[in-house]
């Protein structure tokens, strides 16, 4: 992304799209107050965390014994309710369903390929689904401290070694057949990124025709194989994001903050819930629905409004597919692909 003299002017950016993640798949009832058990709660976190300013939902479903749900029977049911209690806003599907452990001692991981594929099959349809790009590490809990973790269920031995030693399987076989699937079913991908390396590899999905749609992607920044909380870091990925993209930044813990603070600053989104973090000052805990608020001064202490829902959908050009690479790259404001024979430095093409 570029940045001309007056890209810091919040007049001059995108109204601020505010991700909400308030099902925490990771924790269980007791580790937060705001986590939602019943559907009837999973549908109220929507409404609040809507009421308080978000306009995107980040979605898992959690059974009444307190565990995440692997139903796609819960989903459909979810996702119909969602559509009616909250219309305006943008569904978005976590695409691990859930990594929770089944019981203590269980692993952490994600599911099968075959299983996430399912993810496109929903009824009602999501407007997005999340999905990750090249096998990584996912150690949320490296970056997290004692404290940020005391009086959970993840400071047990058990819990905490499963999410310690998680990987996310998201290999070729898994990603292209995903995006297909998306794609046929008009499901926009919603890309989790966290390194350069992975950003790369979604410029060549783009630039061989693979994928020809929206960029709209996280910043992952939770640590243990994912971005850390450099703000360089932040900084660089930003930087290397094409022009016509959709940023948001997600981080972890007390960390949501002052991270999400930098990129209301600098012109792109932000993601808050109880999934990322449960805290605001050391020690006091901090509901989603705080969460949203918290994002909602901080954008009007800058002077940068808030979209609604109906904006958000615009500013995730959702329902949006392009021809080919040619005009995915002109519409992601990316220089062309070379032709052959082309020698030097590739500039975007302008009119004669």
């Amino acid at each position: 992304m570029h940045f001309l003299d007056d890209s810091l002017l919040p007049e001059n950016q995108e109204k601020l799209v505010i991700q909400a993640a308030p099902y925490g798949p990771e924790w269980l009832p007791g580790d937060a107050d705001d986590l939602p058990l019943t559907m009837d709660e999973h549908v109220q976190a929507a409404v609040d965390c809507y009421n308080a300013g978000a306009t995107v939902l980040h979605i898992h479903a959690r059974e009444l014994d307190g565990h995440g749900s692997k139903r796609m029977s819960m989903f459909n049911e979810l996702l119909g309710r969602l559509r009616e209690a909250v219309p305006d806003m943008v569904l978005q599907i976590g695409g691990s369903i859930s990594f929770a452990p089944e019981d203590e001692g269980a692993d952490a991981k994600w599911l099968s390929y075959d299983t996430r594929h399912l993810l496109a099959e929903l009824t009602p349809r999501p407007d997005q689904v999340t999905i990750a790009i090249n096998t990584s590490q996912m150690n949320i809990v490296e970056i997290m401290s004692e404290e940020d973790l005391a009086g959970t269920s993840i400071a047990k031995p058990d819990y905490y070694q499963a999410y310690r030693d998680m990987v996310v399987e998201a290999g070729p076989d898994f990603y292209l057949e995903h995006l297909k699937r998306l794609h046929a079913n008009d499901i926009q991908p919603h890309f989790q990124l966290a390194t350069l390396a992975q950003l790369e590899t979604v410029e060549r999905l783009i630039r061989s025709g693979v994928y020809t749609g929206p960029l709209v992607l996280n910043y992952v920044a939770i640590g243990g194989g994912f971005a850390g909380r450099h703000p360089a870091d932040l900084i660089e990925f930003v930087r290397r994001v094409p022009d016509g993209a959709v940023l948001t930044i997600e981080s972890s813990m007390r960390a949501v903050a002052p991270m999400n603070a930098v990129a209301i600053a600098l012109g792109v989104h932000v993601r808050v819930g109880n999934e990322d973090n449960l805290w605001a000052r050391k020690g006091e805990p901090m509901s989603s629905v705080r969460q949203v608020e918290q994002m909602v001064r901080i954008a009007d202490a800058l002077g940068r409004d808030i979209a609604s829902g109906a904006e958000a959908k615009k500013i995730y050009h959702l329902g949006e597919y392009y021809e080919d690479s040619d005009q995915t790259l002109a519409r992601l404001g990316m220089v062309p692909n070379r032709r052959p024979g082309q020698r030097g430095f590739m500039l975007r093409e302008t009119a004669r």
